[in-house]
């Protein structure tokens, strides 16, 4: 199994160069309301050379295929062959609300996008990816750029629901997974394999990369504090029906306590809605407290099916000197 790193804007170069040093085997992007995923990635490709790089996600609905394949080949030209395109559908608060774009049919969407994009970076007319009956090439979109072989720019679907892995079974390369116990990766793992199955796919070399807010500190009570924002911010977008995160965290138990965090959102106390996230889902779903507990925890990502688990120091409140020791501490004692 492999480490990578989530990182955002600020001190996305040290933090790669601190991956790159420690042994980690890919930084990943994240896309919200702080940063975009390409103009992150395009500053670390160029100040690192053997690493690799993926959005972790870029927004479907943020932008048309086209440009998505425009710009995965762009970072896959500049990094020198390193770049992975990892994007996810979003949810319907992100989508209609920011973005001004439906959300319907999102499975089927995706599937359609993940097609477009595959047909542009590997050459192929637009009209042969989005009218399979149209075969005189008229009205053919066609990039500029040298197109890569086939799996060249591997492509990640970041999914929590079943539709929605089984799906990531059928037409990607690889998985991205957040909020994610040892325990429900494997099953996402299994709904993953039924759906590449079902499709008659061979996913050999297939990556299972799990996304783990993490903070080293001798006590986990105290690492977990350092990551409630980040959970609460997460389990509040949107309503608690439309979110994928409060359905994960409601499946392994925590209604009540979310029930109670929703309330002092209502009330408008950010502050108590953060202290109210359950330190239980935490600690299933992050890498907190000292290394050798961390190594233990990755040691369980390892024996459920995860290739790559990432450690997510861009959700700790923390600064880039804590962050990158925390890589560090991370990268050293798991590969002890």
């Amino acid at each position: 199994m492999h480490l990578g790193v989530n990182l955002l804007h600020h001190g996305a170069v040290p933090l790669a160069r601190a991956a790159e040093d420690a042994g980690y085997r890919i930084v990943l992007a994240p896309e919200g309301y702080r940063s975009d995923a390409p103009s992150v990635l395009g500053a670390v490709a160029g100040a690192t050379d053997g690493i690799l790089l993926a959005s972790g996600v870029m927004q479907i609905p943020a932008r048309p295929a086209i440009l998505t394949a425009l710009t995965a080949m762009t970072l896959h030209t500049l990094s020198g062959g390193r770049f992975r395109l990892g994007l996810g559908v979003s949810n319907p608060d992100i989508s209609e609300s920011w973005y001004g774009v439906p959300f319907d049919r999102p499975l089927s969407r995706t599937a359609q996008y993940v097609r477009v994009v595959r047909a542009a970076i590997s050459g192929e007319g637009m009209a042969a990816a989005t009218d399979p009956e149209r075969t005189d090439g008229t009205g053919a979109v066609r990039l500029p750029l040298a197109p890569a072989a086939p799996g060249a720019v591997p492509v990640y679907l970041a999914a929590g629901g079943p539709g929605n892995l089984r799906l990531t079974g059928r037409v990607a390369d690889g998985w991205i997974g957040m909020f994610s116990s040892p325990e429900q990766t494997t099953a996402s793992i299994a709904a993953i394999d039924a759906g590449a199955a079902a499709a008659d796919r061979d996913i050999a070399g297939f990556d299972y990369l799990v996304c783990a807010p993490a903070f080293v500190h001798d006590d986990p009570a105290l690492a977990a504090d350092r990551l409630r924002g980040h959970y609460a911010h997460l389990l509040t977008v949107g309503g608690p029906g439309r979110n994928i995160y409060v359905r994960l965290a409601r499946g392994m138990g925590y209604g009540a306590e979310l029930d109670a965090l929703y309330k002092y959102v209502a009330a408008g106390d950010r502050v108590a809605a953060a202290k109210a996230v359950p330190q239980g889902f935490i600690d299933a779903t992050a890498l907190i407290g000292p290394p050798s507990r961390i190594a233990e925890r990755l040691a369980a990502y390892r024996e459920a099916g995860a290739t790559t688990v990432s450690a997510m120091v861009s959700s700790a409140d923390a600064d880039t000197t804590e962050r990158i020791a925390t890589i560090r501490a991370i990268g050293k004692a798991w590969h002890a």
